[in-house]
């Protein structure tokens, strides 16, 4: 099923077309043996280059989401674990403010245009309101040291964040972008020609079938391209996942004193 949501209806547009100027070329009787190694430095170099980058921001996005749950997970556990809390009010405090950071940092990875903004004013509340709830921290009894400590996890989550907006907002470069998507449309009807030429020698059957599988290679890697370009999208089987519940599970621990007592001496 992977293999197959590569192909769509742009695949099969491409591959008429490269059909129909195969056909049109065997009416004419135009026919010549054409280089396919330019296919290779004109498309298929550039869109490798494509895929491996985005391909590399993917695995950068999941270090410092990664990353961003460490911290998130640091800060828990100081309120928890680093002054006296008999009622669970800090713990409690810090779980909310937990889930609520984190999702709305994958809410605005994953926001469109339009909302964007408004989704990274939240982070940045979220932000502002961890920061508070580390000075409540202070007033509870917790010494300078250590709250600064926890103050430098809220700063390493915030600067892995900036990373992860970057990463969101800039990505392979446009006008390569642009260069492929012209090219791996129009190559697999430049080369009819060589179709017909193939069709002439080895049968009207193989020469359609050599259209069509150009087609299918290069319209196919710019889908994955197309597909991997935006880590957070959702659309493709590549991206990363932003489910908050099943990142943010170790936030959800059991409200009373005995877990807690036991949490402590584990």
């Amino acid at each position: 099923m992977k293999f197959i949501s590569v192909f769509d209806w742009h695949v099969l547009l491409v591959a008429a077309l490269a059909c129909a100027a195969t056909y049109l070329c065997l009416d004419a009787n135009i026919a010549a043996d054409l280089p396919t190694s330019l296919i290779a430095m004109a498309i298929v170099f550039p869109i490798v280059f494509s895929i491996n980058a985005a391909y590399t921001r993917r695995e950068e996005a999941l270090r410092y989401l990664g990353l961003v749950r460490a911290n998130i997970a640091s800060i828990y556990f100081a309120h928890r674990d680093w002054v006296a809390d008999a009622d669970g009010s800090h713990r409690s405090r810090a779980a909310d403010l937990g889930k609520s950071l984190y999702g709305s940092i994958c809410e605005a990875l994953a926001a469109e245009p339009d909302a964007m903004a408004a989704a990274r004013l939240r982070v940045r509340e979220d932000f502002s309101r961890f920061s508070r709830s580390i000075e409540a921290l202070r007033e509870a009894g917790l010494s300078s040291t250590e709250v600064s400590r926890v103050n430098n996890y809220l700063n390493l989550a915030l600067t892995d964040f900036e990373r992860l907006r970057a990463i969101s907002d800039y990505r392979t470069p446009g006008s390569l972008r642009a260069y492929s998507k012209v090219y791996l449309n129009i190559f697999p009807m430049l080369y009819a020609p060589l179709y017909a030429s193939i069709g002439q020698e080895a049968g009207l059957t193989f020469g359609y079938a050599v259209a069509i599988a150009f087609a299918l290679v290069l319209v196919g890697l710019d889908n994955i391209q197309d597909a991997l370009e935006n880590p957070f999208d959702g659309v493709g089987v590549d991206d990363v996942s932003l489910e908050i519940e099943t990142e943010t599970y170790w936030l959800s621990e059991p409200d009373n004193a005995e877990t807690r007592t036991e949490s402590k001496l584990s």
